[in-house]
């Protein structure tokens, strides 16, 4: 532990190398052993780990807290519990904020937070994404109000920032309690599996007030939070897979919302057909296929990076690219629940869908939707509202948007996966594509409910009234006639319908009406 009288002897050259040498030490050699021990890296080594070879600038590297009591006045370390600074990830600039836990187990103080809120304002003025390593046992107790008070200034500045700047949270340790609306304001959240958790309230108090019985990684690990409360959108095996998926997701995005994300050269002379396609959808249409087929079938080769991948896994979202081009993609997925939009894939949708307006990257839809979720449980809960958020979504964004409607597109949930109505830029049907207000036996039910009852065989009327109504409109020919549609096309052709149109959407400017903000259905 510094003191900070200790060097009265050196030289002023000396002294500068020997305070650099303590900054790097952190909390001290044991506490860094300590955090080895536990399969977690030091703050220092996850920046250099994010940052390209020798880019990283280090800012406030000897900030040191300003408190006195219960003892902290004996107490000191240069950076304060938090490695703060700015470099480049793969040749772009990028900030970061990295705690570290052997100082004072990255608990925030004061000055710690506003050596990150310090970064934050230069990533707004300079137009470029914020990273953030979390690894904090939370406020600093020993400073009271005034810890709280830096976190306060950290959700204002999150939320000053976003859609403005992309801001990532990786969570590489506790982080609990008010610690947790940080990232829960940012763009993406990363988990590592085993080492990290979130929650509001830890194991101890839940116990106290619920006399649930819950450990830490019940409660909040990743495995929770990648699957029940979809709170995290990745969860990486281990430290080092969560930095090169940091990575690969800034990748998809630009620095920030005035610009468009990075193009990858293209060969345009390509033969774009894919044959493949034309043999996906299954013959009966209550049988299921996989939607990431479709995707992989349209995309460039392995370039789906899928969000959310484990929660409400009956709609899939994700970046990928097209002809070169980053897109975010949003495709029902009848391999579950035969696809139907429920409060999770609703709300996991929308978010998608607004960050990919924020920061211009162009939407594919790729719907096949029977509707919306029916039960007491889903309607008690607030389907209603929870689906509005998507339709709300889809609306209100200004980026190019095509839907392909592979198959059903039922309802209102044809409504709100990105019809022409909710202004789509495009949209293609391909000749299985179903298009209608039901299912062909619900809609023969009600509408021939009389003839069917009156008949000899009602069973025979209702398959024959079924087959009448499926002819005439489970088709995407009345959509078409309509120009709700703008081409029915073979699967094989889609990937170079899309290029193109994509193409030809790429100057596309949309005006909104005057306003302060919207109220989006929350």
């Amino acid at each position: 532990m510094p003191d900070p009288h200790a060097h009265a002897h050196l030289s002023k050259t000396e002294l500068l190398a020997r305070k650099n040498e303590e900054a790097l030490l952190g909390g001290g050699q044991a506490r860094i052993d300590s955090q080895h021990k536990k399969g977690k890296l030091t703050a220092r080594e996850r920046v250099d780990l994010l940052m390209d070879e020798g880019s990283f600038e280090e800012i406030g590297k000897f900030v040191m807290h300003r408190a006195k009591d219960f003892g902290l006045d004996k107490e000191h370390y240069l950076g304060d519990g938090v490695v703060t600074g700015y470099g480049t990830v793969n040749g772009r600039l990028v900030y970061v904020f990295s705690q570290d836990f052997t100082v004072f187990g990255g608990s925030l103080s004061e000055t710690h937070a506003e050596k990150i809120v310090k970064i934050m304002d230069l990533a707004m003025k300079n137009g470029a994404p914020v990273i953030g390593l979390n690894d904090s046992g939370g406020a600093r107790i020993q400073e009271g109000v005034v810890s709280l008070g830096g976190y306060a200034d950290i959700f204002y500045k999150n939320t000053l920032a976003s859609g403005v700047v992309p801001q990532l949270s990786v969570i590489m340790g506790p982080c609990a309690g008010g610690a947790v609306y940080s990232p829960a304001i940012t763009d993406f959240i990363l988990m590592v599996e085993d080492t990290s958790y979130m929650f509001v309230t830890g194991p101890n108090v839940v116990k106290t007030v619920t006399h649930e019985e819950v450990t830490s990684e019940e409660l909040g690990g990743a495995s929770t939070h990648s699957t029940k409360s979809g709170v995290t959108h990745f969860s990486c095996a281990n430290e080092v897979a969560a930095i090169t998926h940091i990575k690969q997701l800034l990748s998809y995005m630009p620095q920030n919302c005035e610009e468009t994300a990075p193009a990858q050269p293209y060969d345009t002379s390509s033969d774009e057909s894919r044959p493949t396609l034309d043999r996906l959808i299954p013959d009966n249409a209550n049988q299921p296929y996989d939607m990431r087929e479709v995707i992989e079938g349209l995309i460039d080769t392995d370039s789906f990076l899928e969000v959310h991948q484990n929660f409400a896994e009956n709609i899939v979202v994700g970046f990928a690219r097209l002809a070169g081009r980053s897109i975010g993609i949003v495709g029902n997925q009848p391999a579950v629940l035969a696809g139907v939009l429920d409060i999770n894939a609703s709300t996991k949708a929308a978010r998608f869908v607004r960050f990919c307006d924020a920061f211009n990257i162009p939407l594919l839809v790729l719907e096949d939707v029977p509707g919306f979720l029916p039960g007491t449980d889903q309607e008690w809960r607030g389907i209603i509202t929870n689906g509005a958020k998507l339709l709300y979504a889809f609306c209100e964004a200004t980026v190019p948007r095509i839907t392909v409607i592979t198959r059903k597109a039922y309802g209102g949930a044809y409504d709100v996966m990105n019809s022409k109505h909710i202004g789509a830029d495009m949209n293609y049907a391909w000749p299985t594509a179903e298009i209608a207000v039901m299912g062909a036996k619900g809609a023969a039910e009600i509408i021939f409910k009389r003839e069917i009852a009156a008949a000899e065989d009602p069973a025979a009327k209702l398959q024959e009234k079924v087959d009448e109504y499926q002819e005439k409109f489970a088709t995407p020919y009345r959509a078409a006639h309509r120009g709700f549609v703008d081409e029915v096309i073979l699967p094989s052709q889609t990937r170079q319908k899309l290029i193109r149109a994509f193409k030809m959407l790429e100057n596309k400017v949309d005006v909104m009406p005057r306003k302060k903000h919207g109220n989006i259905p929350l």
